[in-house]
């Protein structure tokens, strides 16, 4: 059986969904250990506001960027 070479809007969508996955995770990392030594260290709550405004920017876009993989997909398997 001959093996096909992915399009590149394939690899451009695995690009994108394993750089989306990355910055969840780190997100979601750097998050709660900012929550947690914020309490352990009993940062005034406008410090700890900021790493929320940030989280939820990275969370912004990442539902952007998996938006525009979702489009991209759907526009190539409707062979626009």
């Amino acid at each position: 059986m001959k093996k096909t070479e992915p399009s590149k809007a394939d690899l451009q969508n695995g690009r994108d969904a394993r750089m989306v996955a990355v910055v969840l995770v780190a997100t979601m990392a750097l998050w709660l250990g900012a929550q947690f030594i914020g309490g352990r260290f009993g940062w005034e709550a406008r410090f700890v506001f900021l790493f929320d405004l940030a989280a939820l920017a990275a969370f912004i876009w990442t539902m952007v960027v998996t938006y525009r993989i979702w489009r991209r997909q759907k526009a190539d398997s409707n062979g626009n």
